[in-house]
């Protein structure tokens, strides 16, 4: 009897299909729902959505949902208050849950509305009820408990599996098992009291957070693509308990338009204000560079890029976390092009190097291979680690978009400078500064431009846009 108790009196078996899968910025197409109370269904239901913006051939494809179709269905703000009715007071059940939770929680927020629900994956339930299985995605939960749908990828067909595989377990497991897993899998996100209600609070969107300990130090701050899922994993089950999560006492957090912000806050307040922990602390360390010389002498050398001009740039190759990594990767470097370790100041030798007294050495060392032609090689050998030039004309400002507005960051040869969201903000970034390479930075950017090729962006020069 106490068993039967734990399980959820009040259960809402829903799915969505939408325009993609980010909630920040994609929308919903289509809502189906089930709802049952002790056992019995009370409400079946379902409607198309006009997102307010074209779908994607690749998902109408997909789902069968086009752009005609949706042309004269209602918006979401147009339903929202009776949807929110009928999901009111019952456990959110959907498989990978935080999808189509994450994408209502936006779109009411979108509509001036808030929601929040107890949700229930049934991803993660299968999971933990039959671990012998690898598979557990809906196909393969639908293939092995044979369960079939008449309208696949659309919501209330959907739906409609999840009700079944529901029963399914209801008839199959036994009853103390089932609600011992679902409550586990309600429980994912154990919560410290005094955090009780921080889920409800943080946005789904991309952003910057922040914990904070005792007398209000500053413990460590992260970023991710979805606020809530980010900070709430940290909490999480399936996640093993350390000190950071014991030592929290409160949390704060900065929405961005986009994850390039994201990440560029995050980069700039770890410098700035340093938090207790910091997991990435060998990445965020100091950087160095191989620079290649002119002068006589070693033609490589280590530095620290902190001790580099904008100028010194040119002639750097890779960017390594510590010198005895970078003199690492160039003595590999060297191995495979049978560069001299002497002549790279990388072996200490009388006379010839020992690479050159087994023939792995062209003889640089001893005067057989002309420093010039050496030097050459080497050029050939870095030339994969050179690093990047600025590819913009001067200090630019690159535009993200979101629903909630627009972000500019304000970056200039590897340095960020700052983010916009006002005229006034930016007219304040676009004044002179002392510029430093940034090695956060440009990996972010590098990174960045390589998935973004076309670019939304303002010439801080002479204010032209350019895209």
């Amino acid at each position: 009897m106490a068993a039967a108790e734990e399980l959820p009196d009040e259960l809402v078996f829903v799915d969505l299909e939408t325009t993609g899968g980010n909630p920040a910025y994609d929308r919903i197409t289509e809502v189906g729902l089930y709802r049952l109370n002790r056992g019995e269904l009370v409400d079946e239901w379902s409607s198309l959505v006009n997102p307010e913006c074209p779908i994607p051939p690749y998902i109408e494809a997909f789902t069968g949902i086009s752009s005609e179709m949706v042309a004269d269905a209602p918006r979401f703000v147009d339903l929202a208050r009776l949807l929110r009715g009928k999901l009111a007071g019952a456990v959110f059940v959907a498989h990978n849950a935080r999808f189509d939770y994450a994408f209502l929680r936006s779109e009411f927020l979108k509509a001036g509305m808030t929601f929040s629900a107890k949700v229930l994956c049934t991803v993660k339930l299968s999971r933990r009820l039959f671990p012998e299985f690898v598979r557990h995605n809906l196909d393969a939960v639908m293939e092995r408990n044979g369960l079939t749908c008449s309208a696949r990828h659309r919501a209330l067909g959907d739906a409609r599996v999840l009700h079944d595989f529901w029963f399914k377990l209801r008839r199959d497991v036994p009853q103390p098992q089932l609600a011992d897993a679902v409550q586990k899998v309600l429980g994912a996100h154990q919560m410290p009291a005094h955090l009780r209600d921080l889920p409800d609070e943080l946005p789904e969107g991309p952003g910057v957070y922040r914990f904070f300990g005792a007398d209000d130090a500053l413990l460590y701050i992260g970023r991710g693509a979805s606020l809530r899922a980010r900070v709430c994993r940290h909490f999480s089950a399936a996640e093993p308990a350390d000190r950071l999560q014991s030592e929290v006492r409160r949390v704060d957090w900065l929405e961005t338009a986009g994850e390039l912000g994201a990440m560029l806050r995050e980069a700039q307040w770890i410098k700035q204000q340093q938090p207790a922990y910091d997991r990435h602390a060998q990445r965020h360390a100091q950087s160095h560079t191989l620079r290649v010389r002119t002068a006589a002498g070693c033609p490589v050398e280590t530095v620290a890029v902190t001790d580099l001009e904008l100028e010194d740039l040119a002639q750097c190759f890779g960017l390594f976390h510590s010198t005895k990594d970078a003199r690492k990767a160039l003595g590999n470097i060297a191995r495979a092009r049978t560069l001299c370790l002497k002549v790279l100041g990388l072996e200490e030798a009388e006379g010839s190097c020992l690479a050159y007294q087994v023939g792995k050495c062209k003889g640089a060392c001893v005067g057989k291979e002309p420093p010039v032609l050496h030097n050459t090689r080497l050029q050939l050998a870095l030339a994969s680690l050179k690093l990047k030039a600025w590819p913009f004309p001067g200090r630019v400002a690159l535009r993200e978009r979101a629903w909630r507005g627009t972000e500019l960051h304000v970056v200039d040869r590897w340095a960020y400078l700052g983010t916009a969201r006002t005229d006034d903000e930016l007219a304040a970034l676009t004044q002179p500064a002392n510029l430093k390479f940034d090695a956060d930075v440009y990996r972010i950017l590098v990174r960045h431009l390589a998935k973004h090729p076309r670019l939304d962006w303002l010439d801080l020069r002479g204010g032209t846009v350019c895209t």
